[in-house]
């Protein structure tokens, strides 16, 4: 009795079909030919075309869809279960790129992690370094620009500005030109900006009770023009909100503020150091700013018991820490004296109450 082979399974599939000339979606039956296969579309048939030239794309619901390399727009959906000798012959689906495939997911997202921990690394160390090497030129006129917003806010008051500098050369150069001013601002506070600008609120001066007290503040800002820190700062902080821009935007926001806060609490706690250095070699003596960093204590709740908690989020070493930290400086004041003269300081207290000519503080500033 002649024996009978079993049927073989169908090399057909059904397919819906764009040719990337129109918009037009066909109903299309795939029939395999060895290594290729034609489209059958109503009366007429396209191709041949090779497997092997078949692309994996995205699937479009349960269907697998594939183009045509050479052939942008053209595509194919394989509906339903595709027989076993067709499915055979198709490229396998790339789910989340060819040499992520090759490696493996959880490979890949180690090999990313490690990459992305060096970038972080990269960006969270290298700034000092990139800034030592920025022109002072460049950052010369980023500062400029910065200082010209400032506009008639600056104060000048008869005798003010000259014992502001008599301060700044009584604690010495910080090896780059400084340039120091006053500005009509209800804050207490001073700030550095690009190319040794340091900015003292007129607030912080009507506040202080000597000019020792200025002399520290002046110091700690002479800190970080020695340092670049304003410079490296704005370096690491567009560093990682290009790295952290992928993030949620809470979760990149925080994460952003915190390391940020972390490394500028180095720098400041640095400044400290410098300012406490300058104000022995001018020998004035450290203890008025630790007493000015003994009333900020009170209003910023340092000395509370969540001190540490504060410390963490704080961009600033707590003001606590930074009072001990100038009080243990200390050397008993056997050769201190005062930073300016009551004359000089009477000057610089309404160096802007005696100015005519600047501008109130308002919501134009």
């Amino acid at each position: 009795m002649p024996s009978t082979s079993a049927p073989s399974e169908p090399e057909a599939a059904a397919v819906w079909h764009y040719d990337g000339r129109s918009a037009l979606r066909h109903d299309a039956t795939l029939i395999a030919a060895g290594d290729g296969f034609r489209l059958a579309i109503g009366e007429r048939q396209d191709g041949p075309y090779r497997f092997a030239d078949l692309e994996p794309r995205e699937r479009v619901g349960d269907d697998a869809v594939y183009g045509l390399a050479g052939r942008p727009g053209w595509r194919i959906g394989l509906v339903g279960e595709v027989p076993a000798a067709i499915a055979a012959r198709l490229p396998g689906e790339r789910r989340y790129g060819r040499w992520v495939d090759r490696f493996g997911l959880w490979r890949s997202v180690a090999a990313f992690a490690v990459l992305a921990a060096v970038a972080v690394v990269l960006v969270l160390r290298t700034p000092a370094a990139v800034a030592r090497i920025v022109p002072p030129s460049v950052e010369q006129r980023l500062g400029d620009a910065m200082i010209g917003d400032l506009g008639g806010h600056v104060c000048n008051g008869p005798g003010g500005q000259a014992a502001l500098d008599r301060i700044a050369a009584e604690l010495g150069s910080p090896g780059r030109p400084v340039d120091i001013r006053v500005a009509n601002v209800p804050i207490v506070n001073a700030v550095t900006l690009p190319g040794g600008h340091i900015i003292v609120f007129d607030k912080l001066i009507r506040e202080a009770r000597s000019p020792d007290e200025v002399a520290g503040v002046i110091g700690h800002e002479m800190g970080h023009v020695a340092h670049r820190d304003v410079l490296a700062g704005l370096i690491r902080q567009m560093g990682l909100s290009v790295l952290l821009g992928g993030m949620e935007g809470h979760v990149g926001g925080t994460a952003n503020a915190l390391v940020s806060a972390r490394y500028s609490r180095e720098a400041e706690a640095a400044a400290d150091g410098y300012a406490i250095e300058a104000l022995g070699r001018a020998h004035i003596s450290p203890l008025p700013t630790a007493r000015f960093f003994h009333r900020l204590a009170a209003i910023d709740g340092s000395k509370s018991g969540d001190a540490q908690v504060i410390a963490y989020l704080a961009s600033h070493p707590l003001s606590a820490t930074r009072e001990r930290r100038f009080v243990a400086a200390a050397r008993g004041g056997h050769d201190d004296r005062p930073a300016l003269s009551p004359e000089q300081w009477t000057q610089l207290r309404a160096i802007c109450t005696a100015d005519p000519k600047v501008a109130p503080f308002g919501f134009g500033f």
